[in-house]
């Protein structure tokens, strides 16, 4: 049986105000094509279908339009709820999109029956575990200590190994979360929404045990935490703390004894990100970056002095530029004495040159700002007379 592993579609999602929804088509033209053409028996979505739980009509479109072509290459699906999802409102209808092979799990519970997929070697269990937050179902478990996410995923593969141990064959689990080998704090981009307290509640990768491939979701970065546990991240780049992260799907291969192989097929990148550094004049001329003007960039700009209208004129070489940092290559080394102790015995117009020199690291006056301070503060002594 062949399976393909993805997750975190995030459908509706912008990028720095812009939508990504076409870009994600084609990405998903791309995904389809690879299942038809890999001949790919089912495609394992862990979660985050839509980045909100109030998706757009539009977002239902591309959803819908999706998983009809996937189904037309003879493909079955599974997807299950992720953080950013209303369990609600994607699982609507799901018992009749199951009917036509589209399996969608977003019950609290649904993971304890596992939808059963055969092939030539016998039936292959899928158990997909919608994201749990513990205080929205451990009141379905008074008898459980039901804090964390570890505690309540511990629960459901106990369940899940429990129900594995009566059935027999091979089987799949589908999990949406932070795992051990996968640091939080690390491995998450601005676009990853912690499910977690403090960053604390990663899960152990021995919670699960058993099954025979683990397809993860949650990480937005492609992650092997062991040969069967894997993370196969989002198939677009939602920040450019993701622009070194490739994007794509794994392909996994079950054969009669369980796991036989994993591959990586990647996925079209509709438009690169690029970070770009340098002084504006740099940037807005230099043929090096010739091959950035179509790139979503983010630009740090290493002038000593901000630009002013930077960004402006940025978009004129780069219509996608989108962020903007001013980082100085060359900055002042912080004075050693207090505030007070700077200024005293010092008159008006110097204490507004040495306030100009700190916030432009050295550069003061010019001789037309010396002449206008010089105007200003002359004004306001007369007044105040």
């Amino acid at each position: 049986m062949k399976i393909l592993h993805t997750s975190d579609w995030h459908i509706g999602r912008t990028f720095h105000t812009h939508q990504t929804q076409e870009h994600l088509r084609v990405v998903f033209d791309a995904l389809v094509d690879i299942v038809r053409e890999r001949h790919v028996d089912v495609v394992a979505v862990a979660g985050d279908i839509f980045d909100s739980a109030t998706p757009s009509a539009d977002s239902y479109a591309l959803l819908s339009g999706t998983l009809s072509r996937l189904h037309a290459t003879g493909a079955r699906v599974v997807l299950t709820s992720g953080n950013h999802d209303s369990a609600t409102r994607l699982g609507f209808q799901s018992e009749w999109a199951g009917l036509a092979g589209i399996h969608v799990v977003t019950g609290f519970d649904q993971y304890r029956t596992p939808i059963s997929i055969d092939d030539e070697h016998g039936p292959v269990h899928f158990y997909g575990i919608p994201f749990l937050e513990p205080a929205l179902v451990r009141h379905h478990y008074p008898d459980e200590l039901l804090k964390t996410h570890e505690q309540v995923l511990g629960l459901a593969m106990r369940q899940v190994r429990a129900d594995l141990a009566e059935r027999g064959g091979r089987s799949v689990v589908l999990s949406h979360c932070f795992a051990a080998g996968v640091a939080a704090s690390d491995s998450a981009s601005d676009v990853e929404r912690d499910i977690s307290a403090g960053g604390l509640d990663l899960v152990p990768i021995s919670v699960f045990d058993g099954p025979d491939y683990v397809a993860l979701g949650h990480i937005h970065g492609r992650a092997r935490i062991s040969d069967r546990v894997r993370y196969s991240g989002a198939p677009l780049h939602f920040s450019f703390a993701e622009a070194d992260k490739p994007r794509g799907a794994w392909l996994v291969d079950l054969d009669a004894a369980g796991l036989a192989a994993v591959e990586w097929v990647d996925l079209p990148i509709p438009r690169r990100l690029s970070v770009l550094t340098g002084e504006l004049e740099t940037l807005t001329h230099d043929d090096a970056f010739t091959a950035n003007e179509s790139d979503w960039v983010a630009a740090v700009l290493t002038d000593r002095v901000r630009p002013l209208d930077g960004m402006r004129t940025l978009q004129k070489r780069f219509p996608h530029c989108v962020a903007l940092e001013h980082r100085p290559a060359v900055t002042e080394a912080a004075a050693g004495s207090t505030y007070s102790a700077r200024v005293k015995h010092k008159s008006d117009p110097e204490i507004v040159a040495g306030f100009l020199e700190f916030v432009r690291n050295g550069v003061g006056f010019s001789d037309f700002e010396r002449d206008l301070v010089a105007e200003v503060l002359g004004q306001t002594t007369d007044a105040a007379v």
